[in-house]
């Protein structure tokens, strides 16, 4: 019986560790074909390797979201290799938390690049592909913080609720062609939290996650569970956290 994933082609930015890496080999082992896009070509090519040594189907590309022209590298390649571009899993992201008042623009600046720009430099690649094709998947991963406000996360749940407000403007507008989820994580065991902000926020971070956070395979299933269903059900939002986290 077919998963609902085998042979589809599915890209995916932020693609060298945690969520994205998860995502890649969890479809992977279900027969997708992906386009893998990451900053650190080293760690990329890590987990390309480690899905083709299993007999999977993957190819890397050296993507920097906030750069127009590497969204469109990376929507060209599932094109030009596999012929289409079925899925476009939106997930690199950071999470430079910090109070306002420590006014760490430079960090401020890099989450609105990543999270809103760099969402819309992907719709702006894909979103063509995907008229040609009449069909085709955005996933945008989002945060529980698009939900609920913590300081001292001001900046970055303004960022993930601005990408929950364009992925529900995207579905509206997306016809009856194409699929549009949102998957908002709780924490998640990954590299990312507590990496750039402020030390202290940062450390409160790491501890938090250390505490309840839930493993990135988690999180990967749930976008799996999205792309796997059949054509014309679009699974609008999914929200998951661990059980600990309030």
């Amino acid at each position: 019986m077919s998963s609902g994933i085998e042979g589809k082609v599915v890209a995916i930015t932020g693609a060298s560790s945690g969520i994205g890496a998860e995502t890649a080999a969890y479809l992977a082992e279900r027969g997708a074909r992906l386009v893998l896009g990451a900053r650190r070509e080293n760690r990329l090519n890590e987990v390309v390797e480690q899905i083709t040594a299993k007999e999977g189907s993957a190819v890397g590309v050296v993507v920097d979201v906030t750069r127009r022209a590497d969204l469109k590298l990376l929507t060209d390649t599932a094109v030009d290799r596999f012929g289409r571009l079925d899925v476009l899993v939106s997930n690199a992201g950071m999470m430079a938390v910090s109070p306002f008042d420590e006014l760490r623009q430079d960090d401020w600046d890099a989450m609105v690049a990543t999270h809103v720009t760099g969402l819309l430099n992907g719709i702006g690649a894909a979103l063509p592909v995907f008229r040609r094709q009449r069909s085709g998947h955005f996933v945008n991963v989002a945060s529980t913080a698009a939900h609920v406000v913590k300081s001292p996360q001001g900046v970055y749940a303004a960022t993930k609720t601005a990408v929950k407000v364009l992925t529900e403007g995207l579905r509206q507008e997306s016809g009856p062609d194409l699929r549009v989820t949102l998957v908002s994580p709780g924490f998640t065991d990954t590299e990312g939290v507590g990496r750039g902000g402020s030390p202290e926020a940062a450390a409160a971070l790491a501890r938090q996650r250390d505490e309840i956070a839930m493993p990135p395979s988690a999180v990967a299933s749930a976008i799996g569970y999205a792309i796997a269903q059949p054509a014309g059900i679009d699974i609008g939002e999914i929200v998951i956290r661990s059980t600990a986290q309030a």
